[in-house]
């Protein structure tokens, strides 16, 4: 090697090692920041020169390298909309609260998200969380995980849920047997119950157990408070191995005016009222309990005891908190106890999660050596899981990048000294022709 190539080598090694250094101090300035991937500079020879023996390596030059698979600590926030990923995954996220358009996506680990003033998640770069959106029935679909074609923005904002009607309801509870077969029956045992309508209001029925002269007989009279719907007689089994349950559901009478109506079948102990409260009347099955079935009406002596009911429906909420759970799904919590998915949160994995392409070590793009992304679900596959109320921290170790700092502080002042050894060199071979 001549002595001019040796100063060349030495020049590459300042350059080389001042990169080193540069990626060094990158990581020191950000070993707090959220969700920040360590980067480093890896020498690699560089230039060759041919001679009688061959090639040789005249150079180094630096390649800088991420250590994305690496994971930062947890940092509990209390923050129920912050989010921190275990494991392999990143976050496809968009630059814009109206998605992603034609533009490719945007992958991290930063996951301070919050919502903005119009209820999309935002982390503090500025990106909005993206999701696969549930319907109202509380399915995905077909979503195509290998394209961000079904990704939508995370929007948290207060919502609505409509109510749905009460289509059936059954009842059980006990009638004190003797209050019956008395010649002067006393009052009757009220109960109400609580439906819904096709608008989500809450309505009451109201059921009167009227304790008959007969023994063991009582008459049941449905009402809505201003419409009375009509009334049947049940006889309960006083003996026997049926004892309590009813025997026969006789006088089956309706009072309703059309198009509200009542009828019952003695068969299977079920009545079906039709309620007129909308421009399409709402049906309604209800179940006493099939004739020898314990599981509705009974008659034992002793309290009356009052209606249990079961009632399908629900009334209309308002959005008051959301939830997220370890495989991404973000649910709504209502204020009329409905709880339902909303969002389904896909962490993105690569082949080659250290190949992606980045300018600040927070937000990637894929590049030929990452591979193509894959929407997973979290937990599944090779994907990590997800962590609310909390974030993820920088991955950078201090007491490393200190310890490379010396290193590299050292191998600069050795590069500098093949300069200056070189200099002296060349500065005797000028001497040699005086």
């Amino acid at each position: 090697m001549s002595i001019s190539n040796a100063m060349a080598s030495g020049v590459a090694g300042l350059l080389a090692n001042s990169t080193a250094v540069e990626r060094i101090s990158y990581n020191i300035a950000n070993a707090d920041t959220v969700g920040y991937r360590r980067s480093f500079a890896q020498m690699v020879t560089s230039g060759t020169s041919a001679s009688g023996n061959g090639a040789s390596a005249t150079g180094v030059q630096t390649s800088i390298s991420h250590t994305n698979t690496r994971d930062g600590s947890y940092q509990a926030t209390q923050i129920g909309s912050n989010l921190a990923i275990s494991g392999n995954g990143f976050f496809a996220v968009s630059g814009s609260a109206n998605g992603l358009g034609t533009k490719a996506p945007t992958f991290t680990r930063v996951g301070s998200f919050e919502p903005d003033e119009l209820g999309f998640l935002r982390n503090a770069g500025g990106n909005y969380l993206l999701g696969f959106a549930y319907d109202a029935n509380g399915n995905l679909g077909g979503i195509d995980r290998a394209s961000t074609a079904n990704l939508v923005p995370v929007n948290v904002a207060q919502r609505s849920v409509g109510g749905n009607p009460t289509g059936a309801m059954s009842l059980a509870g006990n009638l004190p047997s003797q209050e019956t077969g008395l010649a002067t029956p006393g009052d009757a045992f009220v109960s109400s119950a609580e439906f819904y309508n096709s608008l989500g209001e809450a309505e009451r029925l109201s059921f009167s157990w009227q304790p008959g002269a007969t023994k063991n007989q009582w008459e049941l009279t449905v009402s809505d408070g201003t419409t009375t719907y009509g009334s049947v007689t049940v006889d309960f089994h006083d003996s026997g191995a049926l004892a309590s349950t009813p025997a026969t559901y006789s006088n089956v009478t309706s009072t309703a005016t059309a198009p509200a109506a009542f009828a019952f079948d003695p068969a299977t102990g079920q009545m079906t009222l039709t309620i007129d409260n909308g421009t399409t009347p709402q049906t309604i099955s209800v179940d006493l309990g099939a004739p020898g079935s314990f599981d509705g009406m009974t008659q034992f002596a002793g309290d009356y005891s009052p209606l249990s009911v079961k009632a399908d429906g629900a009334e209309s909420g308002t959005l008051v908190r959301v939830e997220f759970d370890e495989a991404g799904d973000v649910y709504g919590v209502y204020d009329n106890g409905n709880r339902q998915a909303l969002y389904s949160i896909p962490l993105a994995t690569f082949a080659n999660a250290n190949g992606l392409l980045t300018s600040d070590n927070a937000n990637f793009v894929t590049s030929l050596d990452s591979g193509n992304f894959y929407l997973s679900q979290a937990g599944t596959g090779s994907a990590g899981s997800l962590a609310a109320g909390g974030l993820e921290s920088s991955n950078v170790d201090i007491a490393t990048e200190l310890t490379s700092l010396i290193q590299r502080q050292r191998a600069y002042s050795s590069n500098a000294k093949i300069i200056t050894t070189a200099d002296d060199m060349l500065d005797e071979t000028i001497r040699l022709k005086r």
